[in-house]
């Protein structure tokens, strides 16, 4: 019976939240001329109406432990599913995700991302693609945004510990912020095709300074970011 009730949300929420996104997108290129802030407006209602139909659709429950701090820093999520990845401007407001290269190519959405002020992730661009990141990252510091990444690098199946991606040490010195990790337990419910009801948790860890060695900074982040596995 249960199963039969998770086919009939996930029948209903695909068209439903996908139907409205992609009016969404529309609204936010035509938000464009009108300044960041209406812009800004249409992704925060993006999230909010994600949010929802999560929430009421899927009868997902989703609970946050922990506080993030209200100052730019840097925000490092585990990603098991996209779900994070969607809930991101409801989750800290007007944040500043690096992104992949390759979502920038998509019609519509990439425009707005880019005004949005996402941040572009070249992996195979060298160092320069590394000075352009930092640079963009750099002046959405200077806006009062925090910064996001998912430092893994990829979706991961919940319950993997894989490695740090090399290049998040980098960021971490080159932006010289604190670095705030949040562990979500998303894949299990939200990763798959017929997704189920249950709870999703964000759990906060604590601000990890800056200045440290890599070392030292990339096993902090990891164990915090696998707490919930």
């Amino acid at each position: 019976m249960n199963h039969i009730v998770a086919i009939l949300r996930s029948i209903l929420f695909y068209p439903v939240f996908y139907g409205v996104s992609a009016l969404l997108v529309v609204a936010s290129v035509l938000a464009i001329p009108f300044g960041r802030s209406r812009l800004r407006h249409v992704v925060a209602t993006w999230g909010v109406w994600h949010h929802w139909c999560v929430t009421h659709l899927l009868g997902i429950a989703i609970i946050q432990e922990g506080v993030i701090p209200d100052e730019p820093v840097l925000i490092a999520v585990k990603h098991e599913s996209y779900f994070e990845a969607i809930d991101m401007p409801r989750l800290f407001g007007f944040p500043a995700v690096f992104a992949k290269k390759e979502l920038f190519a998509i019609p519509g959405w990439g425009f707005s991302a880019k005004v949005y002020g996402l941040i572009p992730v070249a992996r195979d661009g060298g160092a320069r693609a590394l000075r352009t990141m930092i640079s963009t990252a750099r002046a959405r510091i200077a806006e009062g945004r925090p910064i996001v990444l998912f430092p893994e690098g990829t979706r991961v199946v919940h319950g993997d510990k894989p490695p740090l991606q090399s290049g998040f040490a980098g960021i971490y010195k080159l932006l010289g912020l604190p670095v705030v990790p949040v562990a979500v337990n998303s894949g299990p419910l939200y990763h798959r095709i017929i997704k189920q009801s249950g709870t999703i948790t964000y759990r906060v860890g604590e601000t990890i300074p800056a200045g440290l060695k890599r070392a030292e900074v990339e096993a902090r982040v990891h164990e915090a970011l696998n707490a919930l596995n």
